[in-house]
This record gives C-alpha cells, sequence and structure tokens, in this order.
C-alpha cells in the first residue's frame, strides 16, 4: 500500500517502480516472502475527481502497471498491490475502491468477517450499501465509514475514521479475534487524507523541499530546487534508502494543512485491551 500528499503536483514513478524496495517490487515478494500478485490499483487526483485504474493481474507481469506510474503527476496518490486474502482475484475486489471524491485502500484482514459482516451491514448507509460490488472486507470497511461520515460531516474525519475502527475491532472481537488481524487503512478525497496502523507495518517519510532524486537523477516536481515544497508519502515497506520512520502502531493518522503526520492513539477513550489481543 502507498499514498502521497503534496503541495505540488508531484511524479511518483521512482516510489511505484524504480526504487529500491518500489511497489512494484513489494509485488514481486514483500520482506515478510509474500507476493502481491493478485492485482493492483492507482489512483491520483489532478482537477476533480480521482483518476482511477485498476488491473486483477500481478503489478510486476509487463509493463501495464509502469505506463502507469509514469503517467501520474498529482497532489495526491493512493497505490496497491493485492495479496488476496477475503474475495478472490476480481476487478470488484481490487483496491483502491471509489466512490465520487473519495478513495480507499487496506492492508490486512478482518478475521471471521462473514460473521463480522452480519453486525456491519445493518450500519451501511442503504444507498452506499447498494454500491459494494465486491466480497472483501475492505470495501465493505470503506462503505461503513463512508456511512458515518455522511451522517455527520461537519466532524474531524481522523475522529469519524477512529471511531468506525474501533467499532469494527470490537465487531471481531465479539465473534473471535485471531492473530490475522489487520487494519492499515488510507482514505482520500484528494485535500484530506488519514489512515490508520493496525497489526501491520507503515512507514512515512517527510519531503520540506526540493530534491533531486538519488534514483533517478531528476526532481519530481516542476519547481527549481529550493523553492517551497512539501510531501508526505506512507508505505507498507520503506520505498527508498532515504530517512523512513514507522507510524505508530495503534494509531490513526492525518496529513495536516502544513504537510506533517498527526497522530492519535486508536483506542484513546476506549478498552485498551482491544489493542492487546489484535497480536
Amino acid at each position: 500500500m502507498f499514498a502521497m500528499r503534496a503541495s505540488a503536483p508531484t511524479r511518483v514513478e521512482c516510489s511505484l517502480v524504480e526504487a529500491q524496495n518500489a511497489l512494484m517490487r513489494q509485488s514481486r515478494m514483500d520482506s515478510q516472502g509474500i507476493v502481491h500478485g493478485h492485482g493492483w490499483g492507482v489512483a491520483d487526483y489532478r482537477d476533480g475527481p480521482p483518476s482511477v485504474e485498476r488491473q486483477t493481474w500481478a503489478a510486476f507481469h509487463g509493463e501495464h502497471f509502469r505506463k502507469a506510474a509514469a503517467r501520474v503527476y498529482a497532489n495526491t496518490v493512493v497505490a496497491h498491490v493485492r495479496h488476496a486474502t477475503i474475495g478472490g482475484p476480481a476487478l470488484e475486489n481490487t483496491h483502491p475502491f471509489q466512490h465520487g471524491r473519495w478513495t480507499f485502500a487496506h492492508n490486512g484482514m478482518i478475521p471471521n468477517f462473514p460473521a463480522v459482516r452480519d453486525l456491519m451491514i445493518g450500519h451501511i448507509d442503504p444507498v452506499l450499501r447498494n454500491n459494494i460490488n465486491g466480497v472483501t472486507d475492505s470495501e465493505h470497511i470503506f462503505y461503513y465509514i463512508l456511512s458515518r461520515y455522511v451522517r455527520h460531516p461537519e466532524r474531524p474525519l481522523i475522529k469519524t475514521v477512529r471511531e468506525a475502527l474501533v467499532q469494527v475491532v470490537q465487531w471481531t472481537e465479539t465473534v473471535g479475534m485471531t492473530d490475522e488481524f489487520g487494519l492499515n487503512i488510507v482514505l482520500t478525497d484528494g485535500e484530506q487524507l488519514v489512515g490508520s496502523r493496525y497489526g501491520r507495518t507503515l512507514w512515512t517519510l517527510r519531503r520540506d523541499s526540493v530534491t533531486v532524486c538519488d534514483v533517478c537523477g531528476k526532481t519530481h516536481v516542476h519547481l527549481a530546487p529550493g523553492q517551497d515544497y512539501r510531501a508526505i508519502e506512507i508505505a507498507s515497506e520503506p520505498i527508498t534508502d532515504e530517512n523512513w520512520r514507522q507510524v505508530p502502531e495503534g494509531t490513526v493518522y492525518a496529513i495536516d494543512s502544513n504537510f506533517y503526520l498527526i497522530t492519535e492513539q486508536l483506542f484513546a477513550g476506549s478498552d485498551p485491551g482491544l489493542v492487546a489481543s489484535a497480536g
């Protein structure tokens, strides 16, 4: 999983394809030895709604993913390479999911999801429920979060996400939790970008100036070195040899207006035992 938010349109081809541990390399095999070869997707925001491309074959097969990455020049990007757990390889099960201006990606799985779905489905807005095309836990979580958002759009998005994810964990605990639980997400409308780290690795890198890329030898923006520029990248594993930092476990995060990653405890004010039970 990969996301980027920047103050100016930015190329992400190196992060997705060319870097030492680019997302395409992770699709062939991640640091845990897992192949993410069951589909890929890229969403990028230029002007207006996102442009989203999804395919059901592996990112490392052929040139299609490479070409999709090369065309991206945007302020906000979400990309995902899939290892299918719940729901087989199919376009409707491929991330990122889109609804209007919103896109969503998830790394992890919800154990005993059919039982969790029975608890969740009645809390998804009926109109949004009709947009669920696949069978993944990820797509259901996406529409559950959006349902909470549309009921209270005035509330901070990070708060809505935190409360939704706490509820998902509580439902999962009710039906029986296993060590496979993982709830790393990213949700964005192109302007706001929020997410979580829970049960899987997640790293972040902040850039506060225009620099020449060590991989391609060029800058990734149409600005001169030294001009005002800020960006944050978020990824399941460090993409480059730069100074990536781990996002704290058991947190929700948001990128603020100054392009800093702010984090809050996922279970602030909730039963702290839920954090430990995730493993």
